[in-house]
């Protein structure tokens, strides 16, 4: 019993210390405000992921200038709405740049 309890604590305890950059994009996404402003399918307050993916296929830069973007946030890019700066890390944009641009 005190072996499986050490092995749960421990395992916690590393889980609990693993940074979240760590996380899939998805698991990033869904755990920040993005998902008040879009979704990766249907346009809300700002664009669909996949809408976002698709304009910046293949654009040299576009993991840094999307992650800039989530970072400091934006305007002009989608119209007149406004994308506020994000509480994000440098490498939590990248990861979520790197995600969003992933998706088709």
């Amino acid at each position: 019993m005190k072996r499986t309890l050490l092995a749960i604590g421990i395992t916690a305890s590393v889980w609990g210390a693993a940074p979240l950059q760590a996380q899939d994009g998805e698991a990033l996404f869904n755990s920040k405000p993005c998902v008040a402003c879009h979704q990766i399918d249907t346009k809300m307050v700002g664009p669909a992921l996949k809408e976002v993916a698709a304009k910046y296929a293949g654009e040299d830069g576009a993991v840094e200038m999307l992650a800039t973007s989530i970072k400091n946030g934006s305007s002009g890019k989608w119209g007149q709405g406004v994308m506020p700066p994000n509480p994000v890390t440098e490498e939590e944009a990248r990861t979520l740049a790197e995600w969003v641009l992933s998706l088709k």
